[in-house]
């Protein structure tokens, strides 16, 4: 691929000059760009931002590959980067990478790029595109889904980490004749980042719950309703907090925590498992002993059914409890939830043994007057 200038939406791409070396040094100085970019050198120097531009970046081009930097088309100001690596001729494939300077974040700029280079990509001869990233990194996971890209899984240790490590990638693909995208979301975000009654409120879970969600799941009454019956370890939950919003943009599950709306007090969890084929969802939630009977899992209950209903647009909610969780299933039907049945031997129980599994479903029509 030849160093072509493109013009995007709010931004052009070219190659790169000398005139750059001093953007280029501060936005991979940065701590956020080095965070998630476990290839670049730490710490970065005006050095490897000259050796990028004379070697590095045309050695890309040479290479089938692409390096663009990515300008004001005013100014002509360095904002970011953005290039096409690992070139893989026989299948028509490479891997599409980027990253945006301080200054310029928060303004779509990375989708933008994205979308000009994987248009361009796909005119030379690219029949398909991945964009891989770190596990945590949000921000460029829903970059990736505004940008047309469809996620394809996990490949599990495949970056090495600085400083010793390695960790999982998520894998977006994007193919020639997908349509440009955004790629639509399955589980939406919370309207206005929350759900709430004005007693309970509802936040989605993040990394900075573990301490409260580690607490919460190795209580013996929580233990006991877990499948199979036994505590989390700090390092599962750690995983589970990290990996939480992941699952929610890729459609698995959206996992909330349970908060005193006058507080902010977290007292409990709760999550949506969305199974797409059937258009249907399953609901869970755990409180912690002190608020519990005061209503807060049925109004918990009943938020996720106005969401899961309305925003979502989910067919059928349903939820399973152990048939001697009697205050569950009370929730559940004050919640509008009707006893379905009883599966024998469906969980996994203690000591080798099964346990049975009383399921609850509620329709959109059974809320109706």
């Amino acid at each position: 691929m030849s160093a072509t200038l493109i013009q995007g939406e709010g931004l052009r791409l070219r190659p790169f000059r000398l005139a750059d070396i001093a953007d280029i040094t501060a936005g991979c100085a940065d701590p956020l760009t080095q965070r998630f970019l476990d290839g670049l050198p730490y710490p970065y120097t005006e050095a490897d931002a000259r050796w990028w531009v004379t070697e590095g970046a045309p050695a890309a081009f040479a290479g089938g590959g692409a390096a663009y930097a990515v300008a004001d088309p005013e100014t002509d100001r360095l904002l970011g980067t953005v290039g096409l690596s690992n070139p893989v001729a026989q299948r028509g494939q490479a891997e599409i990478g980027y990253w945006v300077a301080p200054w310029a974040r928060g303004r779509g700029l990375a989708t933008a790029a994205t979308r000009a280079l994987a248009g361009h990509a796909f005119a030379t001869g690219i029949v398909r595109l991945e964009l891989l990233t770190s596990v945590e990194n949000v921000a460029s996971q829903r970059v990736a889904l505004a940008a047309g890209f469809h996620p394809e899984g996990v490949r599990r240790s495949a970056s090495a980490v600085r400083g010793g490590g390695r960790r999982d990638l998520t894998v977006w693909v994007r193919l020639a004749d997908d349509p440009p995208g955004p790629v639509p979301r399955p589980l939406p975000d919370l309207p206005g980042g929350r759900l709430t009654d004005g007693v309970v409120a509802l936040r989605a879970l993040g990394p900075d719950d573990v301490d409260a969600m580690y607490r919460l799941h190795t209580g013996a009454e929580v233990v006991a309703s877990r499948v199979p019956p036994e505590p989390p370890t700090r390092e599962t939950m750690e995983q589970h907090c990290r990996n939480a919003p992941n699952q929610w943009l890729v459609a698995r599950s959206a996992t909330m925590v349970i908060l005193d709306a006058a507080s902010g007090t977290v007292a409990g969890n709760c999550m949506l498992l969305l199974d797409q084929p059937a258009n249907q969802g399953m609901i869970g939630y755990s409180l912690f002993p002190q608020w519990r009977g005061r209503g807060l899992a049925t109004r918990t209950v009943r938020l996720l059914v106005g969401w899961g209903f309305r925003h979502v647009g989910l067919a059928r909610l349903w939820a399973g409890t152990l048939p001697e969780n009697v205050a569950s299933q009370r929730v559940l039907e004050r919640a509008g939830f009707r006893r379905e049945g009883l599966l024998r031997g469906r969980l996994p129980g203690g000591a080798g043994v099964r346990a049975d599994s009383t399921v609850f479903g509620l329709l959109p029509g059974d809320l109706a007057g």
